[in-house]
């Protein structure tokens, strides 16, 4: 009875290969590049142990742990600073990669009607799952091998075969663990969108509660999956433990994933989905209102993480500003400007971050569209009385709409958290205007994507690795020491620093230029060109 429900896993493990044959190797070289690249560079730029104990005590405060999570900096090596600035974020994106993957390839291969051929084959009714998970087990393994014994290969002193072994290890147990999740939603949703929705929640609330906890209860923060990552402690007592309790409950998730899906229907999902009403409304017969329903649960979501993402920010600030009146290296180090805090020389810092991120849900609205496209709905729009102008025009209103709420939100739970526990509070202008200063590069960001569907629809997805290009040469540009000019690659890096540097409209004004030529762009070569599946 098992064989057949497994019945040609194999042979369809290698169609899922067949299938993701680029996107897998570009996201195992990705990772690996910058797990690699960044080792070599802190030995470069931290050549003594006197250097490294000066970034020690500037990562030494509640809010770089709450960004990094903890470490021990009385022992900061190359290896311990490489795992401190470096692991948990790698291993949030290789979280995101398992999710992007597996949802690609059970509900939404269900909703394409993939899957259902497949069952129509001789294939076990288990054998699908557990060929994607097999696929995504196998990339975590390859991540973990290459990284781990990438990492040894440099040869730095501190970073010794365990600890590269157990970085390695920590990102793959990463990955399976947000496989297993995202196998398990696929089965109680009844869409892609709510399987990458939910998945996604659970990643980002997992580093939100690990951030939060990390600072004011570090016993709590086992509760998270990300701090079993940094609990760790690569390269300094390598404890193999949390990694092992990672890769245990991944196991449990796949299981369960397993029992959910032999259980269920074709097509239906466990969570109830509430009956639609008899008649549709104005609003929803409208290409905007129609595409903003479709949008609903995923832009209430990511307005929760961001309003929550900033007050996490916010609720350490009052324990930075006594760790730095109490440090004499940091105000050595960190010379405040005339009339401004050293609170505030962080804030642009954090507005890097959190304008990035609040990029997403934008970005993701306005590819929305291609989405719809390839799966051919598009076109029962435009056999009506729906110009292209009109439907482009309704997910470019969500998408600079979404941008505008979601950075204006992160901007309020910073200010009220920060508010309430910052002796004097802070300045409800002075965040609002670091925040919204951001907003004309959200909008070029937005346009580039406009532009794309307008001219390379199939290339729509590389507004991506835009957005991680920019994520890259800022918050880790004065780490590698990056000239100028490749900042200013990105419209990011065309920001004034607020509070930091005298504001300054022209650059604002000019990121609205060209966000707006890329959008007219965009719009013409829409109306021109052929729709593609």
């Amino acid at each position: 009875m098992a064989a057949n429900l497994m019945a040609k896993t194999a042979y369809l493990s290698t169609f899922i290969f067949r299938l993701d044959r680029v996107r897998i190797p570009i996201w195992i070289m990705s990772l690996t590049f910058f797990t690699l690249v960044v080792p070599t560079a802190f030995k470069d730029l931290y050549s003594s142990q006197q250097e490294r104990d000066v970034m020690a005590q500037t990562m030494a405060n509640p809010a770089m742990t709450a960004m990094t999570g903890p470490a021990d900096l009385s022992n900061y090596t190359i290896g311990v600073m490489t795992a401190h600035q470096m692991l948990l974020m790698t291993a949030a994106v290789v979280g995101l990669m398992s999710i992007l993957l597996v949802t690609r390839h059970t509900r939404a291969a269900e909703e394409d009607g993939r899957l259902e051929m497949l069952r129509s084959l001789p294939t076990g009714r288990l054998s699908y799952l557990n060929a994607v998970l097999l696929v995504v087990t196998s990339t975590c393994v390859g991540i973990a091998l290459i990284n781990g014994i990438g990492l040894f290969a440099l040869g730095i002193e501190s970073i010794d075969l365990e600890g590269s072994l157990l970085y390695g290890t920590a990102l793959g147990a990463t990955g399976l663990f947000f496989a297993g999740v995202t196998a398990i939603f696929a089965q109680l949703s009844d869409s892609s969108r709510g399987t990458i929705g939910y998945s996604m929640a659970v990643l980002l609330l997992s580093y939100l509660f690990r951030a939060i906890t990390d600072v004011s209860n570090e016993a709590l923060s086992w509760i998270s999956p990300l701090a079993w990552v940094t609990k760790a402690e690569v390269y300094d007592t390598n404890n193999w433990w949390p990694v092992i309790i990672m890769i245990a409950a991944s196991i449990v998730l796949y299981a369960a994933a397993n029992y959910l899906n032999a259980i269920r229907d074709l097509d239906r999902g466990f969570l109830p989905s509430k009956p639609g009403k008899k008649h549709a409304s104005r609003f929803l017969q409208s290409p905007i209102g129609l595409a903003l329903r479709l949008q609903r649960t995923g832009i209430i979501s990511w307005a929760i993480g961001m309003y929550v993402l900033g007050a996490s920010y916010g609720s350490v600030l009052g324990d930075l500003e006594s760790f730095f009146s109490e440090s004499e290296a940091m105000k050595q180090l960190l010379q405040p400007a005339e009339g401004v805090t050293l609170i505030e020389q962080f804030i642009p810092m954090l507005m890097i971050v959190i304008s990035l991120l609040a990029t997403v849900p934008p970005v993701m609205s306005m590819n929305k569209l291609r989405g719809e496209e390839k799966k051919e709905r598009i076109f029962h729009l435009l056999s009506r009385t729906v110009s292209r102008t009109k439907l482009l025009g309704s997910y470019f209103i969500i998408s600079i709409v979404n941008g505008f709420v979601m950075i204006s939100l992160a901007a309020l739970g910073l200010w009220s958290a920060g508010n309430a526990v910052v002796e004097g509070g802070l300045s409800f202008e002075m965040i609002f205007g670091a925040a919204l200063s951001y907003y004309p590069a959200m909008l070029v960001m937005i346009s580039i994507a406009v532009f794309l569907m307008g001219y390379l629809p199939k290339l729509a997805s590389m507004i991506w690795l835009y957005v991680f290009y920019s994520f890259i040469v800022l918050y880790l540009g004065g780490l590698f020491q990056f000239s100028d000019w490749i900042g200013n690659i990105s419209p990011y890096g065309h920001v004034p620093q607020t509070p930091i540097e005298d504001f300054s409209f022209m650059p604002l004004l000019l990121l609205c230029m060209i966000a707006f030529v890329l959008t007219v762009a965009g719009f013409i070569g829409f109306n021109k060109r052929d729709i593609e599946t």
